[in-house]
């Protein structure tokens, strides 16, 4: 099952995310502004990239119990 926690953190990190480039991207923020909301966001974004990579992680395991040694599969990023 699915960590709710993991993934409501996740979306809201994304909805920060929006908001900050939002706010960047109308050209109204002081230099400094505009460095603290870039500063936050790639940490959120990090932040992200590392949970996405864990649940990639527990995907993998999750085929290679359910499937035996042999079935085995990598994550294929190109399919949608």
């Amino acid at each position: 099952m699915a960590d709710k926690k993991t993934e409501s953190s996740i979306e809201q990190a994304l909805e920060r995310i929006e908001i900050l480039v939002h706010e960047m991207e109308e050209g109204k923020l002081p230099l400094e502004d505009i460095i603290s909301r870039f500063e936050e966001g790639s940490e959120l974004v990090k932040a992200c990239q590392k949970k996405l990579e864990l649940a990639e992680e527990r995907i993998k395991i999750i085929l290679r119990n359910s499937a035996g040694p042999s079935g085995l599969a990598d994550f294929d990023e190109s399919r949608e």
